[in-house]
């Protein structure tokens, strides 16, 4: 919300390294309806496979983890979970289905907030509501000393700030003062910043980051995870969201530190998308339905995407 206020009163200039990564990215954006008409069966795998990584990164970020033979049965399978791990990245899985499904339909509004975070955090006492308590993000070290690294929004004001960042989110997409990959970015920032639950806040933004890719025509994340590479690169992510949420309170933050992140990781993400469509071969008749005995299907993939990558920076 103090993002986008300071870009729609015009007084944020997009430095030059900034639009560079736009560039970068308009390209990448033109290339891609090239892919996605070439050959739709290799698309078919690449889908499954960033469902299986976007799923559990998204989670391990946050120190949550299932062990690797159980992620078919998890994400593609109908049966029993063992233990609240395993709801959760079924949960998440759910709201990546229902984005790459419905995307066109989903309206960035408070009820759709509410909406991942009971997806993604089912069946506890808070799940799809906002914080009722004040609280800190604090930072652990090694050594064991802890630190605050940011208050966020009281709990009272948090409700305000949303809708607040809200109508700015729609005013910026409506005038185009900036670009919507900078809007997208900015509100990521923002959004992070208020903290509007109690738990599952990065689990959210990163579902928003998915969504609101979709709807700035970049539609690289239905194949290749960008929580993946979020994870990837996890503590630049930390490092660049503390630094650019410095002075937030006040509207005095520099937020193009963390926008450049996220922009670098979209450029990061076109670049395995380009990487992986080369060499992916079409799933076969029977593995193209996830279901019961998709086990070996789902470990396979994982086995794929699992191998290094090698991107030219």
């Amino acid at each position: 919300m103090k993002t986008l206020e300071l870009f729609l009163k015009n007084e944020m200039m997009i430095p030059a390294y900034t639009v560079w990564l736009l560039n970068i990215l308009s390209e990448y954006k033109g290339k891609q309806e090239l892919f996605l008409r070439q050959s739709p069966e290799k698309l078919i795998a690449l889908k499954e496979s960033s469902i299986i990584e976007s799923a559990v990164s998204s989670n391990r970020i946050e120190g949550i983890e299932i062990e690797k033979k159980r992620i078919g049965t998890v994400l593609f399978g109908d049966g029993l979970l063992t233990d609240r791990n395993e709801e959760e990245v079924r949960g998440y899985k759910k709201a990546l289905k229902w984005i790459h499904e419905k995307h066109h339909e989903i309206e960035i509004n408070s009820q759709t907030i509410l909406k991942l975070h009971e997806m993604t955090k089912p069946d506890i006492w808070d799940s799809g509501k906002l914080k009722e308590r004040d609280g800190e993000i604090i930072e652990k070290h090694p050594d064991g000393r802890i630190n605050i690294r940011f208050i966020p929004v009281s709990a009272v004001k948090t409700p305000e700030y949303l809708e607040k960042l809200f109508d700015l989110y729609h005013l910026a997409v409506k005038e185009k003062v900036i670009p919507d990959i900078i809007v997208m970015s900015a509100f990521n920032l923002d959004f992070l910043s208020i903290h509007p639950f109690r738990d599952g806040n990065g689990r959210v933004s990163r579902l928003l980051i998915l969504l609101m890719m979709y709807k700035s025509g970049f539609d690289a994340g239905k194949y290749v995870s960008v929580e993946k590479i979020i994870e990837r690169n996890k503590e630049r992510y930390y490092e660049t969201l503390k630094t650019s949420s410095q002075n937030w309170h006040e509207g005095k933050h520099n937020p193009w530190i963390y926008i450049d992140y996220l922009l670098s990781t979209l450029k990061e993400l076109y670049e395995e998308f380009e990487n992986r469509y080369k060499i992916a071969s079409p799933l076969k008749s029977s593995e193209k339905k996830f279901g019961k005995g998709s086990v070996k299907s789902s470990e396979k993939i994982l086995d794929l995407i699992s191998k290094p990558f090698y991107h030219n920076f």
